[in-house]
């Protein structure tokens, strides 16, 4: 069964071909990427109608490339996954457009995946796949959650965010250090020359007793903070400005500062869920997923607890075409996709609001 899949749900292009023949995990076959953080870096953040017409522009010649990879031509795909939902309307039906036309042209099924299941199962394509059941820490854009997964498919709840996603945090504090666009990984960067305690910045619901998140409290004290050190107004807006009055040291300890708040609340909260389940192993998907600092602290923790954790590759942390075709093959092989020699459906929509819980 071999899958071709597409994923445009924001700012990444991504298509990616898998092998879901038999009983065992997926093979990628092939894999290509573009990214548009270098056209969006000039507004400071991802303008939907841009995005949605590199995705039109680069789609078709990103196929061609994922083929011939994987020396294959277009007839021998046996079905097409496209990224349903949740993401950017305009971008999600580029996707699904392309998806479904590819599929009637070539009479063959079409399949809607959820973008955060690809995120979740996307460890499974790593050297060192995870086995049911787990733990999850989805950590992606604006998603923060918690969830026990005991098959494709089974989803559990147990936490998340009730405002700003730990994501988020990173990109608006990077945005108010001045560190552009995108903020997580350039917050990062700058971290690695501060001081992790050189700012006491709120921990929300650390000590909540529940696996809830919430991160807006966090936002707003890296605010007052900056403009503390900026000598402005307490009550005056967020502007440009406030960065430039910073120096290089000071951005770089309240980078590392609130890199070391975000990252506490994320382990301790994981590690809460893992006891609270009683399971011994804990996967980790999601672009915050990358985090240097997260990883080293979950490792270390983890590994007093011999708890295993599983991490994406680090080129698949971001959206990517491999883990919507993995999620397509996944389904395929455990009997959760609708049969193959039935009429297939080419009429499609998106989803861009989609909680993962509705997913069955």
């Amino acid at each position: 069964m071999l899958i071709l899949g597409f994923e445009s749900s924001c700012d990444e292009t991504g298509v990616a071909l898998v092998d879901a023949s038999g009983s065992a995990v997926p093979r990628l076959l092939g894999h290509a990427l573009h990214s548009q953080i270098e056209m969006h870096q000039a507004y400071g953040g991802v303008v939907p109608e841009l995005a949605s017409r590199d995705h039109i522009r680069r789609v078709l010649p990103l196929t061609d490339a994922v083929l011939a990879q994987a020396g294959l031509p277009l007839s021998a795909v046996d079905a097409i996954a496209y990224t349903r939902g949740p993401g950017l309307a305009g971008a999600l039906l580029v996707g699904s457009g392309v998806a479904c036309a590819m599929a009637m042209a070539l009479g063959k099924p079409v399949v809607p995946v959820h973008h955060l299941e690809g995120h979740l199962l996307s460890p499974f394509l790593s050297a060192d796949p995870p086995e049911f059941p787990f733990v999850a820490l989805l950590v992606s854009g604006g998603h923060t959650q918690l969830m026990r997964v005991d098959g494709v498919g089974r989803y559990e709840l147990l936490g998340e965010t009730i405002d700003d996603a730990a994501g988020e945090a990173f990109d608006k504090s990077a945005k108010l250090l001045g560190l552009g666009y995108p903020g997580g990984p350039a917050l990062a960067k700058r971290a690695e020359q501060g001081s992790a305690t050189a700012y006491k910045f709120p921990r929300p619901l650390l000590h909540s007793g529940d696996l809830d998140f919430s991160f807006a409290g966090l936002k707003t004290a890296v605010l007052t903070q900056v403009k503390r050190l900026a000598h402005a107004r307490p009550e005056g807006p967020a502007t440009p400005q406030l960065a430039e009055a910073l120096d290089a040291a000071q951005i770089a300890d309240v980078a590392a500062s609130v890199q070391a708040a975000i990252v506490e609340v994320l382990v301790k909260k994981s590690l809460a869920a893992i006891e609270s389940t009683g399971l011994n192993r804990l996967v980790v998907a999601g672009g915050v997923g990358a985090n240097a600092l997260l990883r080293e602290q979950l490792n270390a923790a983890c590994q007093k607890r011999r708890v295993r954790v599983h991490y994406p590759e680090l080129h698949l942390c971001t959206d990517n075409g491999a883990m919507i075709a993995l999620a397509a093959g996944l389904r395929f092989q455990a009997g959760l996709l609708p049969d193959a020699a039935a009429a297939p459906a080419y009429h499609f929509d998106v989803r861009p609001r989609w909680p993962l819980s509705e997913l069955g």
